[in-house]
């Protein structure tokens, strides 16, 4: 940078007001060593000060003046350079609340996380209780077969598949003390929609057929094992297949099972 260009930018002035730092103190002093046109602008700033401060001032003798400024140490006293302040306390603020941030939204996705697994446990709590109930059911449905097909005062009726169906087949199980009937219908095919089965204690001589009930929800049925109104007096047993809700006579061409006691 040349001299004139120095002097322009103005950093003389602030040379003689001393508020420069350390660094560009020693470098106005260097300049002004190298070129002797920007020591005599500092010299020429310093004077154009003392004027200024003399016209605001109480007169003085040259002599006291000179005292003055003796004392006050003008000529060229070295600027004490102030330490910029440090920036370290709010940079030391920011990391603070960015490590807060990160914090919080750990602890939020943590949180989150942990309640969508406190979710899912719920759920697979519940199928699970689900399930248990459904085994218990089919558990006992079976314990249920079991006891009818052990029990030797059953008497058991089987039932032969009839002109419409002749490969279906059942069972009855009758008590005829407590005149209870199960009916073993795991041979039956599955009732079209809107049809049920319908199960008879029949007497033979005259033919009187007396409904002992239907084997409703038959698909969910898994041991298609059936409980049906006891049954006072039978000769034979037979199932027919009727609209649903039963019918109070059964459809004869709709006999699917027929058997004698």
């Amino acid at each position: 940078m040349e001299a004139k260009e120095y002097i322009a930018s103005g950093i003389l002035e602030l040379y003689v007001y001393g508020l420069l730092s350390e660094t560009e103190n020693e470098e106005v002093a260097t300049m002004a060593k190298k070129y002797p046109e920007i020591d005599a602008e500092i010299i020429a700033i310093e004077k154009a000060i003392v004027a200024l401060s003399s016209s605001f001032s109480p007169f003085h003798s040259v002599a006291n003046y000179e005292k003055i400024k003796e004392k006050l140490e003008l000529k060229h006293t070295p600027v004490i350079a102030m330490e910029p302040r440090s920036n370290w306390p709010k940079y030391m603020g920011w990391a603070a609340a960015i490590l807060l941030l990160i914090g919080v939204g750990y602890q939020y996705n943590l949180l989150t996380e942990t309640s969508n697994q406190v979710v899912t446990i719920a759920t697979e709590k519940t199928k699970l209780e689900q399930d248990l109930n459904v085994l218990q059911l089919k558990n006992s449905a079976a314990e249920t077969s079991l006891a009818v097909i052990r029990d030797t005062n059953n008497t058991v009726v089987a039932l032969g598949g009839q002109t419409v169906a002749p490969e279906s087949f059942a069972k009855v199980y009758w008590n005829k003390e407590s005149k209870s009937v199960y009916v073993d219908a795991s041979g039956l095919p599955e009732p079209p929609k809107g049809m049920v089965y319908q199960v008879w204690a029949l007497k033979l001589s005259p033919l009187t057929p007396t409904s002992i009930g239907l084997l409703d929800n038959f698909d969910k049925n898994d041991q298609k094992l059936f409980a049906v109104n006891n049954a006072e007096e039978a000769e034979a047993f037979g199932i027919t297949l009727e609209p649903a809700g039963g019918s109070l006579t059964p459809t004869m061409e709709q006999l699917y099972t027929l058997g004698k006691v």
